[in-house]
């Protein structure tokens, strides 16, 4: 329990200090399922990306934000922006609903990694209760494209792209805790 009200204090955000207290999802990996199905392994997939995206994000400074190796790379916000737009994508397939723009222009950082965080475990508890995840088609106007492509673009794309801001932190001077175990999906006291 201790960790869970330290959760709410950090999941604040430097923008977000005015917004009103809650707990994100992800501070832990949630316990994994009793029996293997490709809908529980499906959500464990999504459930390490949003881990590894909390931790990824935890603590980031406006600094941080803008810091972007050359002008050839993203910037750290810019691919924070990316991977909300990759969960909008795995989110909206297990809703089932077609992919379109969403308006993120108002949004303060804290806005964009909590929505991430939010469509993310959305997206695992509707497959964590799925015993046919071939229903889940990513769509694109008329276009629907299986499930399969989810693993390997999508959920592939934002872990990669996690790794990216862990590294891009590190050279901003601001690594991700040494408290977090990736392994286990737990954060030392």
């Amino acid at each position: 329990m201790k960790m869970f009200a330290m959760s709410i204090i950090l999941c604040r955000g430097f923008m977000g200090m005015s917004q009103k207290k809650e707990a994100l999802p992800y501070f832990e990996l949630p316990a994994y399922a009793d029996h293997y199905t490709a809908g529980t392994m499906a959500a464990r997939m999504v459930d390490a990306l949003g881990f590894r995206y909390y931790w990824a994000t935890e603590g980031l400074r406006e600094a941080d934000l803008r810091f972007r190796l050359n002008e050839d790379v993203r910037s750290i916000e810019e691919t924070i922006d990316h991977i909300l737009d990759l969960s909008y994508t795995i989110v909206n397939s297990t809703l089932k609903s077609a992919n379109g723009n969403h308006d993120t222009s108002e949004m303060t950082f804290y806005d964009r990694r909590r929505q991430t965080l939010f469509n993310l475990k959305e997206a695992a508890d509707i497959l964590r209760g799925s015993t046919d995840i071939s229903q889940f088609k990513i769509i694109f106007g008329e276009r629907q494209i299986p499930f399969w492509n989810q693993v390997n673009g999508p959920i592939a794309d934002a872990i990669w792209h996690c790794g990216q801001i862990a590294s891009l932190r590190r050279a901003s001077g601001n690594p991700i805790s040494s408290k977090v175990n990736h392994f286990m999906g737990t954060v030392k006291s």
